[in-house]
């Protein structure tokens, strides 16, 4: 089997390769992937620096013809990328190719940022005096993605690093190489020039703690745990550099007693177990009014009974494996501190068994929950929820925002009144009405509060924010 290789200053390189399993079929080797040294990181980090001073004063034309040429290839082959991605990653085929036009949907708006970049001219306070104010590329740009949105993630980090100016040292998670390696593949034949993009596969321990060791790398943007974000920010704070940082979530979706009963169901069952629930905009706490706490459980119930979870590729198959061992070990882990803390499993959680050996997992419904259990305080991070009865909307709300996390929070209603109120008053970066927490556009801005983010939002043009920085001039006419 051929061995996927890092990309340092424009050369293919590595030899000390590993498996990339697909999470539906255990026997199926997807690829070997190079796994880079701390040397490997050094020499990435030394050639980003040095094309960045040709890059970052490139043309507009040159970059966007770069990006755009990227774009077009990946969605020319969103059904081969789509594939690719549902067998490292273990989401369902339509959701794989979804990803993966979304991917491509960045590369192209990003392509044409290149072609909005703009400042501003002002006059001074004092005569005779002309002010200007520019945007510049930060410089060394260092990116560290998750493995739950193997494509699309990489993508609206590197799409606007590149867009700007900046050159880039992209660490992808260890556990899905695959994507981010089509990525980097795509955008060296798309004519990026040597060093401006370097790939640098492997151990977090090993090239991500490198990453934040070099002065040499001006930001860094995160997206993954909770525990590791903190790491970056005092490692970046060492260096004075800046950062950006995407983490956990412990999403409410509130349901109403005036909500339609259908509309909630269906958002609700898409926030919680849909992409097995490894998303962090993904909902866990399913907070339900009195009034209609019984007939929605029972729907809910009813809802999972036709829900199919099976080989990721397979026709049918509505949710697909946890993505690893160690990952379902966490979840099954969760169940069993849900029925111990004296929540009810209502629905699921037991193992499956499936054609191919793999990590599958029914959906778990818990019911009699309360905020204070650690199902509903933690992020768990699989096909979980936690469905916790609630007497009104006051109370609704004060429960969904009372968490450390911030990221995305939904309600189902059918009341002006209360979709307006709740919308000004969650404490999140994102709020949905009447649908599910997960599922968001390319164009505008993601991100969120208190303990889920960090630093300045990602995608569309607020992504300017992170990877630039404001000069402002002054001349005297």
């Amino acid at each position: 089997m051929t061995i996927r290789q890092n990309l340092i200053a424009g050369d293919w390189v590595g030899s000390d390769a590993i498996r990339n399993i697909n999470p539906s079929d255990t026997n199926d080797v997807v690829g070997e992937y190079a796994r880079a040294s701390a040397e490997d990181t050094w020499a990435a980090i030394a050639a980003a620096k040095a094309a960045f001073p040709a890059w970052s004063r490139s043309g507009i034309l040159e970059r966007h013809a770069i990006l755009r040429k990227a774009a077009d290839e990946i969605l020319a082959r969103k059904d081969e990328l789509g594939r690719l991605l549902s067998r490292e990653e273990g989401k369902t085929l339509a959701e794989g190719i979804g990803e993966t036009v979304r991917a491509g949907q960045i590369f192209d708006f990003f392509a044409g940022e290149c072609l909005r970049l703009a400042g501003e001219v002002l006059p001074s306070v004092r005569p005779n005096i002309g002010v200007e104010i520019t945007r510049e590329p930060v410089g060394v740009v260092g990116i560290i993605t998750p493995w739950n949105f193997p494509i699309a993630i990489p993508a609206w980090k590197i799409a606007p690093a590149l867009a700007h100016g900046n050159t880039v040292v992209f660490k992808p998670a260890e556990l899905v190489p695959g994507c981010s390696w089509a990525i980097v593949d795509i955008l060296v034949r798309a004519g990026l020039p040597k060093g401006v993009l370097n790939l640098v596969m492997g151990k977090g321990s090993v090239v991500g703690q490198t990453m934040l060791d070099s002065p040499d790398v001006h930001a860094i943007t995160f997206t993954g745990s909770t525990g590791t974000g903190k790491r970056v920010a005092a490692a970046s704070v060492e260096h004075n550099r800046k950062y950006q940082l995407e983490m956990g979530g412990k999403n409410p979706f509130v349901v109403l007693d005036d909500a339609d009963l259908d509309v909630a169901v269906e958002a609700a069952v898409n926030s919680a177990f849909f992409s097995t629930g490894q998303r962090c905009t993904a909902s866990s706490r399913v907070i339900v009014t009195a009034g209609i706490h019984d007939r929605f459980v029972a729907a809910v119930g009813e809802r999972l009974k036709s829900v199919v979870v099976d080989d990721a590729l397979k026709a049918g198959t509505h949710i697909g494996p946890v993505v690893d061992e160690s990952q379902l070990r966490q979840d099954t882990d969760y169940i069993e501190i849900g029925r111990k803390e004296g929540a009810r499993l209502a629905f699921g959680g037991e193992l499956l068994k499936r054609d191919t050996p793999g990590f599958y997992l029914a959906p778990a419904l818990f019911t009699e929950a309360t905020n204070a259990m650690r199902i509903s305080r933690e992020e768990i991070f699989g096909p979980v929820a936690a469905v916790i009865r609630v007497k009104d909307y006051e109370e609704a709300l004060a429960v969904a925002n009372d968490t450390p996390f911030g990221l995305s929070s939904g309600i189902a209603t059918t009341s002006l009144k209360h979709a307006t109120h709740f919308k000004r008053n969650a404490e999140a970066g994102m709020v949905m009405v009447n649908l599910p927490t997960a599922g968001v556009d390319f164009h505008v801005p993601f991100g969120g509060r208190k303990g889920s983010s960090y630093g300045s939002r990602e995608q569309g043009k607020y992504a300017a924010e992170f990877y630039t920085t404001v000069k402002t001039a002054y001349t005297l006419a």
